[in-house]
């Protein structure tokens, strides 16, 4: 293989190509005329190249920092015209100030600033002119056009008849254009001349909307107030203030000038906050420790109480003029001291940046012509390490072209130069890629057969998921199947579960009518209230279900009802004690039953993890939104933060409960049974700490949709039938009549109360006198006993206030009932309080007889 050492080959004139395509030796005569071209030459061009790239490459950076040093010098003109400026705006601000008070104290020597020893508002006028003069000639045209202005302005704000307010927005537009200039400093100022380029021009800013409200202040003070005479009145003969039905002229020229100084107070505040922002330390201390003393304490007592509102108060106008402005003059002079410093310091800045500029383009067109003599000095040793060797090869080109025959072979010492290892190089790639191609042929065969492999795989795995994805639906279908006669079969087990209940409720209902033993009767209330608490079990199983259970009553219920038949459903119903509860409250017929199994599961909740010596307090609240709030407190350890937040989220969003989350025993049915029945009816329900006595406190919100606007229907009082037992009223009426705390059940007591009551009902029926004799109606628990009975519309009212009545069983009287002895824990109450009124028996009836 040979090597292309020369793409292109001299050819002389007349010159012809060979069959062979070698293009033929050209005669001496033709080598003899061509012209000769020296590599000297070239690089000699090289190394002028090689200077002026140099120069090319220099000279941006030397441009650059000339232009930079015309930047700075703009930026130190600009600086100098914003430092007459700020004097200039200061001079102007202080003119405005002292005009808006003359103008709103009428125009006149005798009253306004004038009068307090300040002189004419015009005395400041030579100041400004002479300063106007001296800008002049350095500000721009449109600065010139605006501070032309003024002496036109000052003349219609002195003789005019323009107000005060507008005066001084007129000189504030002046100001403005004056700032302008600050502004454009620092637009223009790079941030290599400062750290905080915009420190000053808030800072002046915030000096010049302190000037601002000063002169609105000062003015609002200074406007006339008007004294109203107090008039003698012809009856008494005493003194009688007028009152001002409508604002006079000055009292809105004053409310406007203070609205005014409250805005440019705000204005300020904002001003100050930006620089506290684009400030440095250095900056923010200095004006910290500037501005402060007694008299700047002073200032800001000032303007904290005359700027707090819009309007001054008879309070804030009563103060002193002359004071108010010697404190704020003092506090704007210090803030003016420390804009004018940082002024400076700006002004000096730039002059440094100017310096500095300067320096550095002095560098670099110094090491602009460094650079340039080391590439050249380099470039031309480069070449002569080039031109020697081929003036080597040249003369022994020349030698053995003139004398072939003797000549000996030219001794080149040189290195082993690029052509010789392009040469190697190019045999090691073409031996190189022989074997490559070989090796590429295998990998390509043994490729196609692994590929053939893979699509084979592919169609069985394509086979095989298809016949997976068919097992998948039927599997679903049979899981749908299953889930839904689960659920079938959870629902009837549940309904037939519920009703032998509801039968065995009756059963029980039906001996307890007819038992007048206190013992067994005691027997009978136990396995009532295991049977009701069965019920509530069986309603669970419901409610988890998704079915809805309810006998939906025609009516609307007494709360304490509902709360009473959900005391009535726990196991450990003793330890509840109902306080307060909101008078004449009812709930809808449709949701007491449910809301009873609401409050049911937060009250076993309660009992469960309280100690079983501690008592669990019901109450409920009307609150202003016209809802009612039950509260479910007990005493127990409580819980954490973390647990009491994730059991809101989900008594919020009974979704939220998962499946299989509760514990073997139970743990948290009740909360997804509460939270699934509060969802139902839009019943709000949390769990709270109770600071006092620890524990948890669980608040249930009632809706106005299951609270009737109707007052509760007046019920009869009951009828005593002859050998009946006596009414007895039982404690949730006389907490929702009195709206009071009830005394609770305490283990203290001998027994179970309601059996102590028939126990005494028995005796006192030994000693009646007649059957035949209509016994005296029995008062009402928490009465006292002395009183003498009310008239009949009284105790209609009373009657009407009571929401239940259980009738205590009658012994005959030849039964010896003993005295009980040991309290039975178990030994509740009837369970007939959870049923509304019309599905219990009248209570004057008598019992039915015995079979």
């Amino acid at each position: 293989m040979r090597a292309p050492v020369q793409k292109k080959r001299p050819r002389s004139k007349g010159s012809k190509h060979s069959g062979s395509g070698v293009t033929p030796p050209a005669p001496a005569e033709s080598e003899s005329t061509r012209r000769t071209v020296r590599v000297r030459s070239r690089l000699v061009a090289g190394v002028a190249v090689v200077g002026i790239t140099v120069i090319a490459a220099g000279a941006p950076a030397a441009l650059s920092a000339s232009s930079d040093l015309n930047d700075s010098q703009r930026l130190v003109t600009l600086a100098e015209l914003n430092q007459q400026a700020i004097a200039l705006a200061h001079a102007l601000a202080d003119e405005r100030d002292e005009v808006t008070a003359y103008i709103a104290a009428g125009r006149d020597e005798k009253s306004g600033p004038a009068a307090e020893g300040k002189g004419d508002p015009g005395s400041r006028s030579a100041r400004v002119d002479q300063q106007v003069d001296e800008i002049r000639g350095a500000a721009p045209a449109a600065l010139r056009r605006d501070l032309s202005t003024i002496p036109s302005l000052r003349r219609d704000a002195l003789s005019g008849k323009g107000t005060a307010l507008e005066a001084h927005q007129a000189y504030s537009e002046v100001i403005a254009k004056l700032h302008d200039l600050a502004e454009d400093l620092a637009e223009k100022t790079p941030p290599r001349a400062a750290e905080s380029t915009r420190a000053p021009l808030a800072l002046g800013q915030a000096t010049e909307q302190a000037s601002a409200t000063r002169g609105l202040l000062i003015a609002a003070l200074s406007v006339p107030r008007k004294v109203t005479t107090p008039q003698i009145d012809p009856v008494t003969g005493l003194p009688v203030q007028t009152q001002d039905t409508g604002g006079s002229k000055d009292d809105r020229t004053r409310d406007e000038l203070s609205a005014a100084a409250q805005q440019a107070r705000v204005r300020e505040l904002a001003s100050l906050a930006d620089f506290d922002q684009a400030a440095g330390s250095t900056a923010r201390d200095k004006l910290s420790s500037t501005v402060t003393g007694p008299e700047v304490n002073s200032a800001e007592k000032y303007l904290n109480s005359l700027t707090d509102r819009p309007e001054l108060s008879n309070s804030d106008q009563k103060a002193d003029s002359k004071k108010v402005e010697a404190a704020l003059s003092a506090r704007i002079d210090r803030m003016r001291g420390v804009e004018s410093a940082l002024g400076t310091a700006q002004v000096q800045r730039l002059e440094q940046l100017r310096d500095d500029d300067v320096t550095a383009l002095e560098l670099r067109i110094a090491l602009l012509g460094g650079c340039l003599l080391i590439a050249v000095g380099v470039s031309t040793a480069v070449a002569r390490t080039l031109t020697q060797p081929l003036a080597v090869l040249r003369i022994g080109a020349a030698r053995l072209a003139a004398e072939p025959a003797t000549a000996e072979p030219v001794r080149y010492t040189g290195r082993n130069d690029e052509f010789a290892q392009v040469v190697r190089s190019l045999n090691a790639l073409h031996s190189q890629l022989h074997g490559l191609l070989h090796e590429f042929n295998g990998r390509f065969e043994g490729l196609q057969t692994e590929r053939a492999e893979l699509i084979a795989g592919r169609e069985a795995l394509t086979v095989q998921r298809a016949e997976l994805q068919v097992l998948a639906s039927d599997l679903t279908v049979q899981l749908e199947r299953l889930k839904n006669t689960v659920h079938h079969t959870f629902v009837n087990l549940s309904l037939r579960t519920l009703g032998l209940v509801e039968r065995q409720l009756g059963v029980i209902e039906s001996l307890e009518e007819r038992e007048h033993d206190p013992e067994r009767l005691a027997t009978l209330f136990k396995l009532d209230h295991m049977a009701t608490v069965m019920r509530r079990h069986s309603e669970n199983m419901l409610v988890l279900a998704g079915a809805e259970h309810g006998h939906g009553h025609a009516g609307p219920i007494p709360l304490v009802d509902v709360l009473r038949a959900a005391v009535s459903e726990i196991e450990r119903y003793e330890r509840v004690t109902i306080q307060s509860l909101p008078p004449h409250a009812q709930i809808a017929g449709f949701a007491a039953d449910d809301l009873s199994h609401l409050v049911a599961e937060l009250l076993e909740n309660a009992t469960s993890f309280s100690p079983p010596d501690s008592h669990v307090q019901l109450s409920g609240w009307l609150l202003e939104t016209g809802e009612v709030m039950l509260s479910v407190q007990d005493e127990g350890i409580g819980m954490s933060a973390v647990r009491m937040g994730e059991l809101n989220t989900r008594l919020g969003d009974p979704t939220l409960f998962e499946a299989g989350e509760q514990s073997a025993d139970g743990a948290g049915l009740g909360l997804q049974v509460t939270s699934l029945l509060a969802a139902r009816h839009g019943v709000r329900v949390q769990l709270r700490d109770h600071a006092g006595t620890g524990g948890v406190t669980a608040v249930v919100v009632l809706p106005k949709t299951l609270l009737p606007k109707a007052p509760p229907a007046a019920t009869p009082p009951p009828v005593q039938v002859p050998g009946d037992a006596p009414a007895l009223n039982l404690p949730g009426s006389v907490a929702e009549a009195n709206s009071n705390s009830l005394p609770g059940r305490t283990l203290a007591l001998p027994g179970d109360p309601l059996i102590a009551a028939a126990e005494q009902t028995i005796r006192e029926s030994g000693a009646a006198s007649e059957p035949e004799a209509v016994p005296e109606p029995q008062p009402v628990p928490g009465h006292a006993a002395g009183n003498a009975p009310a008239p009949a519309p009284a105790a209609a009212e009373v009657a009407a206030e009571t929401t239940m009545q259980v009738r205590l069983p009658v012994v005959p009287e030849s039964v010896d009932v003993p005295e009980s002895t040991a309290p039975d824990p178990y030994a509740i109450g009837p369970d007939r309080h959870e049923r509304t009124t019309d599905e219990s028996p009248e209570p004057h009836t008598a019992p039915a007889p015995s079979p």
